[in-house]
This record gives C-alpha cells, structure tokens and sequence, in this order.
C-alpha cells in the first residue's frame, strides 16, 4: 500500500464503523504538502455533505474535524452523562441582554458535528421565507429561488430516508416521503389531542431515522436516547450517511484536528489551514477553503485569521462576520397526564405541527412557529426542573417521582435577525491560545411577542388534551443562525448564493452561518440541501474554468 493509501485513521489509530459501505473502507490520507482541491473545516450537516458532494465529482478532499470520530456501535454509552462527549462545551462567553445557553442544544464537537446527537426532525422552510422581506414584510430576502431548494430537499430526504406522513399538510405539495412514518408514542397522542381540540392540523413528525431496515442500518428501536447519539446506528447523521459516502469516493476526513488559521497568500487568496493535531500544529496546503464550523466557529476562525491586508478577518469587507446571529426560540409548557406518558419511549418529536408557520392572521408578529411533543430523558428532565422552576432536594425527588406522567410541547420558533446580536473574539485564549468566542444575544419586541403567542397556544393545546399544573419554561433557545449571511450584495452579505466569499473567490463557508432568516423549523434539512447546491455550483464553476483545481483524470 502506498503511502497515499492507508486504512481508515480515526481516534486512537482505530477505523471508523463504515458498516454502510458493506465492510471497511480504504481511505485516501493526503500528505500535508499535497495541495487538495478542498480542505473543509467542519464534518456536520454543511461539511459532511459537501465533503461527499465534492469527492463524488471528482475534487480532492480533506475534512477536519475537532472531535473524535466516533463507532456508535462500540463508543456510544445509553448514559446521559457519559455521551456529553458528543457536545461542544470549550469555553466561550455568552452575554447580552438573554445569553443564549450554549453546548448540548445547538453545537457539537464530533465526526458529524451536531448532527450526531440531533433530534432527527427534518422539516422544510416554506416557500414565502426566501423572500421573507418581499413577501411578508420583515428580515431579508435570500438569493435563493424555493424552487430549487425544493429539488434539493428531495435529495436531501431520499439521501437520509426520512421517515414521515404519506401526505404533508402544509405547503406545496411533494412526494411522498422515502420511508413510513414512526408510530407515535403517548406525548404525541396528547399533541394531536390538544390540535384537534384547537381545530389545527398535525401529522406524524419527518424524522433521519429509519422506520425499516435501511442496509445495515436497523430500525430504530425507540430507545430514546436520540439527542445522546444513537448506538444501535438507526439514525441516519452525517457521520452513518454523507461521510461513508465520502470515504468510498476518495474524501479523508481528519478527525481530532482543531483548525486555528485560515492562511492567505499576497495575491489574497486562501492557500490552507494551519489545524493543531497529535500536540502540536501542523499545515494542509489546499486550492480552496471551505468553512463550515457552524454560527460560532465559522466566524471565530474567520476573525482569527485576519492579515494586514484583511485586518477585520477574512471575509468582511461587508463588516457583518459575526454579526446578525439569529437562533430559535424553544420555549416549552409542561404538564401532568392521569395516565402514564412516559414520554422517553422513542424520538423525542414524533408530532408535530406547523399551524402558525403557515397562517399569519391574527399575529401581532412577524415571523412563525411550529412546536411538537417532547421526551426528555432522566437527567435532563432534573435539571429542568432544578434550572427553569428552582426544585431541589425533596421537592425536586418528589417531582421526578412524577416523571412518568409528566408531558410538553416545544416550539421551534423564528427569530428576527439583528445587527446587534454578534459573534466576536475576547481577550481571553483557550488551551490552543486561540481567542475564545464572546457570544451577544438580546431579544428584539417581536421576539418577545412571539414568545407569548407560542407558550398561550401551548398551554391551550395541552389544556384541551386534559393536562394539568400546567407551568412555562420561558427562557429556553435551540438552532444558531446567521453570523456570515449569503445575499445579492457583497455591501451587505458575506458570501454570494453559492457560499462563496465576496472577497476571496477561493473560500466559501457552507453552513448554517449562511441564513439570512432561520424560518420556523429545525434548519439541518436546509443546511444540507444548501451544501448539495453549493457542491453542484462548484462543480459547475470548475467545468467553466472558474475554479482552481487539479486535472480529474491526469491527477496533476
């Protein structure tokens, strides 16, 4: 075997469980003087997916990742303490009128990032949002036609076999979804009870995780340990899909590789990433750069790497890396059934509905919501109880006793983006000496208005389906957004419609970070149909000369 061509390296010298691909996998490792077409920063729902994108059209690719990558079957423990591994808890500030709690419920440091320990519920935007400032009067429009987007939703679903209704009820109509829907468990009987009572519709949730054997991906098993990693492979993350993908076409994905610098040349294009693996730093030359280390990391590493000629970091001649950080509102009403719920059994959202994301009279805000069942396991309902209504002691044992019977809604609502809500360096380092990020997040009135709606109609809804001692959780926020916004404008965007910087035509940033508005769902469907498009429009770049890469077929 030549030096090119190694066995898998993954966390301690072990290979990956690429169990999908029939077997182990051969993977390409690229030497650090070998200029790759691509060095991806970041594995999850933007990177992972266009990592395989692109090697499947022939780019050469490493992937970095800070975390481990991870063999579900052999490293993920059914402990809620253990599998906090899986989340990015380094150091940062968080401050601002609401600091945003940051870590468990909207970033993860792992081969797959956070895709690894989502909660699977994969829902479009709906149409009028990409033209949200043009057709419903707030935000910004993005430079991205619905049309499109839903073609790539298509790919995206068929990709990860989302299981859902045979018929959605909202929104232009579509095909059927890959697999059938998850029987719904007792929390998601209460949330159809509470919409019928409300006269709104609702339908079995679209989930990444499969409903019937997919290969040697089984069932899932409703084990509900979903949002810790699941073990027994049946959620379909990037780590069990796009990466397996990516390996077999050529992609070497570095794991335990924190990436510190984008480096730049004269001529101000970018030439690779200074990354810290095995003690010390190292350099992967690279033709381009892509960015995909989600709200927060994606503008870190942008900031850090300012030059003299970039003094504000790469990117932001529009001066807004960073800024516009919009995330989503997951305010919860929680209650007590005379039966027993036990809400744990099975993914946590198995219902789910999009009433207020579809219907605007009667607001008195911009923006929408959806919300759905919840199942949080032992551990984390305590702290909500201990956190959100200051139970401790006996109170707090007295109401876990309870645990069974106890039963919410959640919503995924929609901020508004805001200047001032930011990302930006603190003096203080990490152990890397890197500037650890400050992160500043206000609500705005309309946020507030929002927040109102969505916890009365909750509570209604849990009310008509019979629950009791009812009581809010009005703080809490899921899903970061924004921080290095696409647009039509370099004066006020960060990348174009195809991700790729205004700046710099060599980097590109494929994530999350691009949403000009984050909509009323969960975004990883959206940041994965965006990372097909992004690769297709490379692909087509490249074809017209407008892209530095190697000859596919002489390997120069």
């Amino acid at each position: 075997m030549s030096d090119a061509e190694t066995t898998i390296r993954a966390t301690g010298g072990r290979a990956p469980d690429v169990f999908r691909l029939g077997g182990w996998v051969p993977m390409r490792e690229y030497r650090e003087a070998d200029e790759v077409d691509f060095a991806i920063v970041g594995t999850g729902g933007g990177g992972g997916t266009l990592a395989c994108r692109l090697a499947e059209a022939g780019f050469s690719v490493v992937a970095f990742d800070a975390g481990a990558y991870w063999r579900p079957l052999e490293d993920f423990a059914s402990d809620e303490h253990h599998q906090s591994k899986l989340y990015w808890t380094d150091e940062r500030i968080s401050d601002g009128e609401n600091p945003i709690q940051l870590g468990s419920n909207n970033s993860g440091k792992s081969v797959g990032g956070s895709t690894v320990h989502f909660a699977m519920v994969s829902l479009r935007f709906r149409p009028e949002w990409f033209k949200s400032r043009t057709l419903l009067g707030y935000g910004a429009d993005w430079p991205l036609d619905w049309r499109e987007m839903w073609g790539y939703y298509g790919e995206v679903e068929n990709a990860l076999k989302i299981a859902g209704p045979v018929s959605y009820p909202w929104g232009p109509k579509r095909p059927r979804y890959p697999y059938r829907a998850h029987e719904m468990n007792a929390a998601a009987r209460v949330l159809a009870r509470g919409c019928d009572a409300q006269g709104y519709r609702w339908t079995e949730t679209p989930l990444a995780t499969v409903s019937a054997p997919r290969g040697e991906s089984p069932p899932c098993v409703y084990r509900g340990f979903c949002t810790l990693g699941c073990s027994t492979n049946a959620k379909q993350s990037a780590l069990v899909t796009w990466l397996p993908r990516a390996l077999a076409a050529g992609a070497e994905i570095r794991d335990l590789a924190m990436v510190g610098r984008i480096e730049t040349n004269e001529a101000g294009r970018a030439t690779g990433v200074q990354y810290h693996r095995d003690g010390r730093w190292r350099f992967q030359k690279a033709r381009n750069v892509v960015v995909a280390g989600y709200a927060i990391e994606t503008p870190r590493l942008l900031l850090m790497s300012a030059t003299t000629r970039f003094p504000d970091g790469l990117g932001n001649s529009s001066g807004l890396v960073g800024k516009y950080l919009t995330v989503q509102g997951n305010q919860a009403v929680w209650g007590q059934c005379e039966d027993e719920i036990r809400s744990y059994k099975g993914p946590p959202s198995l219902a789910v509905t999009e009433h207020f994301n579809y219907h605007d009279e009667g607001k008195d805000f911009h923006g929408g919501y959806c919300w759905m069942s919840q199942g949080p396991l032992p551990m984390l309902w305590g702290g909500t109880l201990a956190g959100d209504r200051g139970l401790w002691g006996e109170a707090l044992v007295a109401e876990m006793q309870r645990y069974n019977h106890s039963v919410g809604l959640k919503v995924v609502s929609e901020y508004m983006p805001q200047e001032r809500n930011t990302v930006t360096l603190a003096d203080e380092t990490d152990r890397y000496g890197l500037p650890i990020a400050r992160v500043t997040y206000s609500w705005c009135d309309n946020d507030k208005r929002m927040n109102r709606h969505a916890l009365d109609q909750m509570r209604m809804s849990l009310a008509g389906a019979g629950a009791t001692e009812l009581w809010e959780q009005e703080n809490d926020t899921c899903h970061l957004n924004g921080t290095a916004r696409m647009g039509s404008d370099p004066a006020t965007s960060v990348v174009d419609s195809d991700c790729r910087s205004w700046d710099i035509p060599n980097l590109w940033v494929c994530d999350g970070s691009v949403f000009p508005t984050v909509g009323g769902v969960n975004p990883s469907l959206t940041i994965q149909a965006i990372a097909c498009r992004t690769a297709d429009r490379i692909a087509a770049l490249a074809k017209r000369g407008d892209l530095e890469r190697r000859s596919v077929l002489t390997g120069s």
